[in-house]
């Protein structure tokens, strides 16, 4: 097993809570580092449908006759037994007796929300980061490599070609979960959907455009849009706001939570293809984007990321953290080699904000210390 960055802090969550509850995407490593963290908890997985059928028959006794601590699997196929966790929670105070784990998904959500708020830490896994993957001793390579096979861990625990992997779990996404969670009558057009949504990838969302692109109202963008967020498919970095409290823009951006998946959306069959791709930079943008995240997370701090643009255009900024009082900016180019007009955006931006950090340009190319960093070096900059 690759070792995972957010191991500690998991441990931390069990010390403190009666439940710990780890969120993220599909395939993105939950059930494994949660069997390898809680090796003393029984394993109950609720995939397997008779033994969803027994929880869903007697909650209670699905729970008392386990032999606890427990570990449940796949929660979001039974939200309502948050109920019962709760109870039993309540009535024994030990620290870590339930280990769950889950997909996010709205209805999920509200659960975690109602029934164990103040009884658990949510832990947000995502897929691998630089940091894990150079700790697993694996070397996949530069910009392109990793944007082609994005992070998966089923791409490096048991190798599988990326155009495999990413298509089995989009057929799997669209065929099952969304099926479900929304009804969706024609598959076809969610699908096109996901699609567009990767050809946009690193824009700012514009609902009414999609909406006419695909012929579908714009409250269905949104509910589609807000499915795919929480289900960990979508991420919508927000625009930031300035201390006298105005944004300057409304509109979030769209990036994709694993890039290997996006590359695929758009087509990308071979790691060739990604230098020529004329959304080289997107995809760049979107894996620096989502390792601020994953770097975070694994911590487990808040994201705390935005991007800033002015109204009309001119100065714009591709990350911005915050690290207590301090705004530290980070703009992003695809590139392998620095020029002094990469940081020009940075410039603009320290000139409208003097009290922010220096900022740092995240490219493709090597060090150079205050002024450039190499992606994969996350240590270098991300706070």
């Amino acid at each position: 097993m690759i070792p995972r960055k957010i191991s500690p802090y998991i441990g931390e969550v069990a010390k403190a809570f009666g439940v710990v509850t780890i969120m993220g995407p599909r395939q993105s490593g939950k059930t494994t580092l949660a069997k390898a963290l809680f090796p003393q908890h029984e394993y109950r997985n609720l995939e397997a449908e008779d033994v969803l059928a027994a929880a869903k028959a007697d909650p209670r006794a699905f729970l008392m006759q386990g032999k606890r601590p427990m570990l449940i699997d796949e929660v979001q196929r039974f939200p309502s037994l948050l109920t019962y966790i709760q109870e039993m929670t309540d009535a024994n105070k030990r620290k870590g007796q339930f280990v769950i784990t889950g997909s996010h998904q709205p209805e999920l959500g509200a659960a975690i929300s109602e029934s164990l708020a103040g009884r658990t830490g949510i832990c947000e896994l995502m897929p691998l980061s630089f940091g894990e993957l150079a700790d697993g001793g694996f070397d996949t390579g530069g910009r392109d490599a990793h944007i082609w096979r994005g992070f998966m861990p089923g791409i490096y625990d048991e190798p599988m070609s990326p155009p495999m992997l990413y298509k089995n779990y989009f057929q799997t996404y669209v065929e099952r979960d969304v099926r479900k969670l929304l009804n969706v009558q024609d598959l076809g057009t969610f699908s096109q959907f996901v699609r567009i949504l990767a050809g946009r990838v690193g824009q700012l969302l514009n609902k009414e455009s999609l909406a006419s692109d695909i012929g579908i109202s714009v409250p269905t963008v949104s509910k589609w849009l807000n499915l795919l967020e929480a289900s960990y498919i979508i991420y919508k970095l927000r625009p930031y706001y300035n201390n006298l409290g105005k944004r300057q823009i409304k509109a979030p951006k769209i990036y994709f939570v694993e890039t290997g998946l996006a590359a695929y959306l758009l087509g990308v069959r071979d790691e060739s293809q990604i230098a020529t791709h004329p959304l080289v930079g997107s995809l760049f943008e979107n894996m620096v984007v989502m390792e601020a995240v994953k770097n975070r997370l694994n911590r487990g701090l808040e994201p705390d990321i935005w991007f800033f643009r002015n109204s009309s255009g001119s100065i714009e900024v591709d990350l911005l953290f915050e690290d207590g009082l301090h705004i530290v900016p980070r703009e992003i180019k695809s590139t392998s080699t620095y020029a002094s007009h990469l940081s020009k955006g940075l410039t603009a931006f320290a000139e409208l904000m003097p009290a922010a950090d220096k900022g740092l340009v995240v490219y493709a190319g090597q060090n150079f210390p205050g002024v450039a960093a190499n992606f994969a070096d996350t240590s270098s900059w991300c706070p």
